[in-house]
């Protein structure tokens, strides 16, 4: 174990690195190793394109052929709008810069919208995969509003030498039924084309949120990967579990939401981070589909939060980490410097399944 990840995680160090008791052991797991593809999509209905560009993904940048990635995600600038995400960078309004964050940072691929990569795509798209997200949130609406809508065509993608596509659903949503619908469809097409599927599963309601953000619950988040590998992503992004038991608060008061079972809290997850992040895996047919957690907002502890969140995706059985904020709210040499320091816990051998 590099001493500079130990010093990174300080006195997390002790709990994310010596557990090794989870609820779900890891022999029930498809571990992330050279041979996933093989191993995983070549039992599937996925064609011989499709299991290229997953190839192409799996085998590029610093972690290529080991089973992990590392993914480079800009849309935040339609997201979260482009003067709040590039304002600490300006640099980054110029599309170009994002791609080459990803190529210098030793990505796999980087993901971004139809206008950024297909605005240098013949120059980088044999270079990087691209992983082109073809749905966004806008917040031009007033009030703002959180609703997915389609930006442009699987065959916009498709044209544009994308790897895959990506796309969000917002489950619990309002709008959520239209978007299932939307982006299974999608997906199926993708799919036919050759392309790759990546699925942000992400929560949305303001119910979610009472004496905690269940948005970010270890069971609601897990039960949003669920639904996200039944419509055949092949990757799941998700936010990493901080919390649990979102299913218990909101079952209160007479209200009836959805089904658990209470062994769910005792025999499948504790509150350890990595055993409520395996949970997520677990979703995951138990990571036939490979999870990655997103990096999280830019802040002042961005390698040692980065460096955290890739042990315990790692040692849950978890896939890699997507992480755009907290590399390009920096300078460029800084921001690959953040990428290469997530890219080196999956690296490093003596990080391993809890």
């Amino acid at each position: 174990m590099p001493t500079d990840i130990q010093s990174l995680l300080g006195d997390k160090a002790e709990s994310l690195l010596n557990f090794n008791s989870p609820k779900i052991s890891k022999d029930r797991l498809h571990i992330p190793s050279s041979d996933s593809i093989d191993r995983v999509f070549g039992l599937s209905d996925r064609n011989n394109r499709v299991l290229r560009n997953l190839g192409w993904i799996h085998n590029s940048g610093r972690l290529g052929g080991s089973g992990y990635v590392s993914i480079l995600p800009v849309d935040q600038g339609i997201e979260h709008s482009g003067g709040a995400s590039f304002a600490k960078n300006p640099d980054y309004f110029d599309p170009e810069n994002i791609v080459k964050l990803a190529v210098e940072g030793g990505c796999n691929a980087v993901a971004s919208t139809f206008g950024v990569l297909g605005i240098v795509s013949r120059k980088y798209a044999h270079k990087i995969p691209f992983i082109v997200k073809i749905n966004h949130n806008e917040l031009m609406t007033y009030p703002n509003s959180f609703e997915q809508i389609l930006f442009g065509t699987v065959k916009q993608a498709y044209d544009m030498g994308a790897a895959a596509i990506g796309a969000t659903i917002y489950f619990g949503s309002d709008d959520s039924h239209r978007q299932i619908i939307e982006i299974a469809q999608a997906f199926a097409l993708a799919h036919e084309l050759g392309m790759a599927t990546v699925l942000w599963c992400y929560l949305r309601n303001k119910a979610f949120k009472a004496d905690k953000d269940y948005h970010v619950s270890s069971d609601l988040t897990g039960q949003a990967n669920h639904l996200g590998v039944t419509i055949e992503a092949d990757i799941i992004k998700q936010k990493l579990a901080e919390n649990n038991g979102g299913y218990l608060a909101l079952n209160k008061d007479g209200v009836t939401f959805g089904k658990f079972d209470k062994r769910m809290y005792t025999d499948l997850i504790s509150d350890h981070p990595i055993d409520l992040c395996r949970y997520q895996v677990a979703n995951c047919y138990m990571g036939r589909i490979g999870l990655i957690n997103s990096g999280g907002a830019s802040g002042e502890n961005d390698f040692a939060e980065a460096a955290a969140t890739a042990v315990i995706n790692k040692r849950a059985g978890g896939m890699g980490l997507i992480s755009g904020r907290k590399a390009f709210q920096r300078p460029m040499a800084e921001g690959v410097k953040l990428l290469n320091t997530i890219q080196d816990v999956y690296l490093d051998k003596s990080v391993t399944i809890a």
